[in-house]
């Protein structure tokens, strides 16, 4: 199963395309289906759009738990972490669909790689990490690189 961001949605206009590994496939199949519409999220034909609503809302629950956090918090920290575990810094941003240093210029003028094996062991890496973290095991998927 994969994860698709089409152009329209994305903020750099690039399409998206992630395999979604076991634990995100299992949030998925829980969510109900509703025969109005194609999207599991969200109010609208066009999917989640209350970002900024929802924001507030969450950071009323948490109730000053968590300090000044912003939306884009989110991909900071799994990046790092993605670094922390070993992730090439290419895969990285090939997972949050960044262009930088190795697409830009020459070097992405030769090299097209969407590097599928690499987001791929590497969203299956991350999974191992987010699933020890929440049942308090330990790891066992190790990287070797």
């Amino acid at each position: 199963m994969t994860w698709t961001l089409p152009p329209e949605r994305s903020k750099n206009g690039r399409p998206l395309a992630l395999p979604l590994m076991p634990m995100a496939r299992a949030i998925i199949e829980s969510v109900p289906q509703l025969v109005t519409r194609d999207q599991l999220f969200g109010q609208r034909s066009h999917g989640f759009t209350r970002w900024v609503q929802d924001k507030c809302a969450l950071d009323e629950r948490l109730a000053g738990q968590v300090q000044s956090w912003h939306l884009h918090d989110l991909r900071r920290s799994v990046a790092t972490r993605m670094a922390d575990l070993g992730i090439m810094p290419h895969v990285i941003e090939e997972i949050l669909n960044h262009r930088s240093g190795h697409k830009r210029g020459v070097a992405g003028t030769y090299n097209r790689s969407p590097y599928e094996r690499e987001v791929r062991a590497a969203l299956t890496l991350w999974e191992d990490h987010i699933r020890a973290l929440v049942a308090g095991d330990e790891r066992k998927i190790l990287n070797f690189q």
